[in-house]
């Protein structure tokens, strides 16, 4: 392992730190000002740094600034004087691991630095095992076995129906059965077009599909091409088809017949080269009996079927899509992507997802906001998750852990705010998000007091500032004084609140 550089003028400090590293058996290399590091720098290069900030000879928040200009992933601990807590924001802002106020407790110190290093060595391992991102995350076997279709499939032109479960992937899946076809990236790079038949009303479903000519109907003010045409080339996925209405089904089967098609109000025929990937959570034939499916749809269409397996079926995955979802929402949100325990994986994997990958997607978002430290435990996971993987099937607990496990969605799931279906598996409500909590309050209160709870007052006032600073300690990556200034609170108090909520872990 690389040695831990200290910085700092005072020599005190430096033997101090020396002496209790070298307990640790951790390696220490001292210097007594920013411009020896620097120097020191052209031929080595710490595992972890801690610099004192007032230095003759320079600034440790400049050195921070050229240190990370050179080594970005660095972990740096910037040590500070009370008086100096403006500096170790700014710190913050510039990169700093952590800051470690003087005059500190030794055994802090220590364990700060043992933790910085651990991330250091983390961040090592991370590096050297980077390897580019494959389009569908997978190596459950039922997944195998979907990724060798799409390799059988990867030169036709077929028409495929995929089904599963929503959440599932299916749209990922269409994605890549163009990509990988000779109207994808492998040929003449046609367009992929999809339309989700569930989420647009029946009036307007017609128009979208097959277009419109101008004067069609009341606000048709200019011709418009469809999807039909504007996937000419390429591939058109029709989403959720098992929904769509009956007399809509008819037109459909004519193009997929003979090719042409009619826009609204039009009389010539037209004609487009289209690939079809149609896709459904209904058992289509189940709607066949029940007489709200054409069953000469359904076998046009049931050429080569898919059938995507739910995340329960794979749950050897759900580390791996873990990870990848906190990768990505870290990157959403411009912060430091979190760690997982293998006790909280565990967890994971023991829950059914109702909602599949993406639910665990969302789950991972709310994480990445919610969990108060970098490394999520088993505890931190959403309280409905809790409920559920360990049996639990009170409604009045599971109605209560839904409230305060609510996820967040990233802002890549507005787009799918028509999808009709719980894509989170947690909890669905309406209404302004400012009255939405206020009314989850009074359920909460009422059904205390109704219970004959003597603590009310005190009971919630702590879960409500508990889950305060939590969240933002989450959002500031675990810095008090940054908290505490987006709370709008003192130092103190939030210090003294962390304390008095046993929240220090």
């Amino acid at each position: 392992m690389k040695p831990i550089w200290i910085v700092d003028d005072d020599q005190s400090i430096r033997f101090v730190l020396e002496k209790a590293l070298a307990r640790e058996q951790l390696p220490v290399r001292s210097f007594a000002n920013p411009r020896d590091v620097l120097t020191a720098l052209a031929d080595d290069e710490p595992q972890v740094l801690v610099s004192d900030i007032r230095m003759p000879g320079g600034s440790g928040l400049e050195l921070l600034a050229k240190v990370k200009e050179r080594l970005p992933g660095l972990p740096v601990i910037i040590m500070t004087a009370y008086s100096d807590l403006d500096s170790a924001v700014s710190a913050f802002q510039g990169g700093a691991f952590e800051y470690l106020p003087k005059p500190f407790d030794l055994t802090k110190a220590v364990e700060l630095i043992r933790r910085a290093v651990d991330e250091s060595l983390r961040e090592e391992i991370n590096d050297e095992r980077h390897q580019p991102v494959p389009e569908i995350l997978g190596q459950a076997p039922a997944m195998q076995d979907v990724f060798r279709a799409i390799g059988r499939l990867s030169q036709s032109n077929v028409t495929v129906l995929i089904t599963g479960e929503s959440g599932t992937g299916k749209e990922l899946v269409a994605h890549a059965l163009h990509r990988h076809s000779p109207r994808g990236d492998a040929g003449t790079k046609g367009p992929f077009i999809a339309i989700n038949t569930a989420a647009i009303p029946k009036d307007l479903l017609e128009s979208e599909l097959f277009g419109h000519e101008r004067g069609a109907f009341t606000g048709a003010q200019t011709m418009r091409r469809g999807r039909f045409e504007q996937a000419d080339g390429g591939t058109l996925f029709l989403d959720e088809i098992g929904d769509m209405p009956f007399d809509l089904q008819t037109r459909l089967l004519r193009v997929l017949s003979d090719g042409q098609f009619y826009r609204v109000g039009g009389h010539q025929p037209l004609k487009a080269n289209v690939r079809v990937i149609a896709a459904t959570h209904q058992n289509l034939e189940e709607r066949v009996r029940q007489g709200v499916f054409r069953e000469d749809l359904f076998h046009r269409l049931n050429v080569i079927r898919l059938r995507l397996p739910p995340l329960r079926e794979r749950s050897d995955d759900v580390p791996a899509l873990a990870r990848f979802f906190l990768q990505k929402s870290a990157k959403e949100l411009g912060v430091e992507p979190k760690r997982i325990s293998d006790d909280a994986l565990t967890m994971l994997k023991s829950f059914e997802f109702p909602g599949n990958v993406r639910q665990l997607e969302n789950v991972c978002h709310w994480l990445t906001v919610m969990a108060p430290a970098q490394l999520i435990e088993a505890k931190d996971l959403p309280a409905e998750l809790s409920l559920r993987a360990s049996g639990t099937d009170n409604p009045t607990e599971r109605a209560t852990a839904t409230t305060a496990a609510m996820p967040t969605l990233p802002a890549s799931e507005a787009a799918r705010a028509a999808d009709p279906v719980d894509t989170a598996g947690l909890a669905t409500v309406t209404g302004p998000a400012e009255s939405r909590w206020l009314s989850d309050l009074e359920v909460e209160a009422r059904r205390r007091l109704e219970a004959g709870q003597h603590d009310v007052w005190d009971s919630l006032t702590r879960e409500f500032e508990a889950r305060m600073i939590r969240t933002a300690l989450g959002i500031t990556r675990g810095r008090r004084i940054e908290a505490a200034q987006k709370l709008g609170i003192g130092r103190n108090t939030i210090t003294r609140k962390i304390q008095e909520l046993g929240l220090d872990d």
